[in-house]
């Protein structure tokens, strides 16, 4: 009996992949087909196995890639073959998403389906902006409308007359292109000029947007401010009652655009961090980091693990890549015998304590000359065996300056990872780095720092482009970009990501 294929319906909410249902990145996680559209995050797909095919179906604007009943047979197709398939909507697949049809096609073909709703917009754009779509003493109705029903006609059918005199809210989806129009109706249907109006463009994203006017000024307001599609349009009294405090574009890297440098399986974490308060982020990975080791010598290492007295990481990249070997050849942490461990900042030592061991030694300057001082100077490391956890880029001032004749300890080397310089020249996101420029650029190693000036010619500003200013980490990686000849605006007080955000936050205006 063939294995029976299913479509699951998936809204992906409005933009932010944190508005995304449970039940949602479940599915996402099983799929083997995922077909989604323009509006659908594409971080969304990050969470997808990586033998799961995507299909990009997307329109916008203007731009129909592949007609709907084309989109209707991939799915059909996909499920007939025994797969199971997500088709991944923006906002909720039955508002205005043409959900209606695809379900339609499902059935006449009997193809199973379920049906996963997501946050609409309306509801998402009027959080993210403040305003309550509904009010005890201003509207007690909230219509959803759309700016054009047809998308290969972009024709209208609806008389906005009609709603001119409703007490409540309308809402209004795809609207901006028919703005003159829809205007224009609703003050012939008797709607007062004064009536505040909304329009809030990328909604729940940080590159949000919005402005503000009234029915007879908003077309000029909206030509005025540069705001474009995607974009929501709220109009009623809530509009005027909208939260003064600005919860979410009231947060203090708002607007900004901020290059992150990092490898693209480090980025995360400074990502994540700089979203929260408000920033764009572009991820340019100028590495990338990748398990390289000598099968051989890991095994001679971890035969004779308990022989040292102190193991030492230079980065969380080791961290993580020791412990996945370590887990291979033994099943009990104990196993690591009672060496001390040392880390070389903060960053390092948080990945070690995710496996419940504390660390004895973080220097207060993150680097490598500080780690061996301290443990010169405070552990005396005389004849004691070290084993250095490492990469290709090796930390050969560590090594040499604890078997000086200044620490005369015996050490011994694991590299497990080789860090690579990316290119970068056909990337999405150096395309939009080119064209859009950013505010500032965060080196947090000097090896992002050599690629990026590597790289320069090929990410060349295009004029208008926002100029960035240039952040390091810390002491060593501002010294290269110095070399290098690279301005740097301001450095971490310390070097660990938590301090970096904090001093971007003051220093990016």
């Amino acid at each position: 009996m063939p294995i029976q294929g299913k479509v699951y319906l998936i809204g992906a909410g409005p933009g932010d992949p944190g508005l995304v249902t449970v039940r949602a990145r479940e599915l996402i996680e099983l799929a083997d087909v995922i077909v989604y559209d323009y509006l659908a995050n594409s971080k969304i797909l990050d969470w997808a196995k990586p033998d799961c095919e995507r299909i990009y179906v997307g329109k916008s604007a203007g731009r129909h890639s592949i007609p709907q009943d084309e989109i209707e047979e991939i799915l059909v197709g996909s499920a007939i073959k025994g797969k199971q398939v997500v088709r991944l909507k923006g906002g909720d697949p039955f508002v205005f998403g043409r959900g209606g049809e695809e379900i339609d096609e499902l059935q006449i073909d009997k193809i199973p389906f379920e049906i996963v709703p997501g946050v609409t917009a309306a509801l998402a754009t009027a959080a993210y902006a403040g305003i309550p779509l509904s009010h005890r003493d201003y509207s007690s109705a909230i219509t959803f409308l759309t700016g054009h029903e047809n998308p290969e006609k972009h024709t209208l059918s609806i008389d906005f007359r009609v709603y001119a005199k409703t007490k409540g809210t309308l809402c209004l989806y795809m609207g901006v292109g028919q703005l003159p129009r829809i205007t224009s109706e609703l003050k012939e249907g008797g709607m007062a000029g004064a009536t505040p109006i909304a329009i809030v463009e990328w909604a729940t994203l940080n590159r949000q947007r919005s402005v503000y006017g009234t029915l007879d000024t908003i077309v000029e307001d909206l030509e005025a401010s540069g705001l474009g599609a995607p974009a929501m349009i709220i109009i009623g009294e809530v509009v005027a009652h909208r939260s003064k405090a600005e919860w979410f574009e009231g947060r203090p890297l708002f607007g900004k655009r901020i290059v992150v440098t990092r490898a693209r399986e480090q980025a995360g974490q400074l990502t994540q961090m700089l979203s929260e308060q408000g920033a764009e982020v572009i991820e340019l990975p100028f590495i990338s980091v990748e398990q390289h080791y000598d099968g051989q010598r890991v095994s001679e290492v971890l035969a004779g693990i308990a022989v040292y007295e102190w193991i030492i990481f230079t980065s969380a990249n080791g961290v993580k890549n020791f412990f996945e070997l370590f887990y291979k050849a033994y099943d009990d942490i104990r196993c690591l015998g009672p060496m001390r461990i040392a880390a070389v900042g903060a960053a390092t030592a948080s990945e070690i304590e995710k496996h419940k061991l504390k660390v004895d030694l973080i220097p207060k300057q993150a680097n490598a000359d500080a780690l061996a001082a301290e443990l010169i100077e405070n552990e005396g490391v005389e004849s004691v065996q070290l084993l250095i956890v490492t990469g290709n880029q090796n930390r050969e001032c560590l090594v040499e300056r604890l078997e000086s004749d200044e620490g005369r300890a015996i050490v011994d080397t694991l590299p497990l990872y080789r860090t690579r310089k990316t290119d970068l020249s056909q990337e999405p996101s150096a395309e939009r780095f080119r064209k859009e420029g950013a505010d500032a650029v965060l080196f947090t190693s000097s090896s992002t720092a050599k690629s990026f000036v590597e790289q320069h010619e090929s990410l060349k500003l295009e004029p208008g482009a926002r100029k960035p200013a240039f952040g390091s980490i810390g002491p060593l990686t501002t010294k290269t970009l110095n070399e290098l000849k690279v301005p740097v605006a301001f450095e971490a007080t310390q070097a660990s990501l938590e301090h970096f955000v904090v001093e971007a936050i003051s220093q990016i205006k």
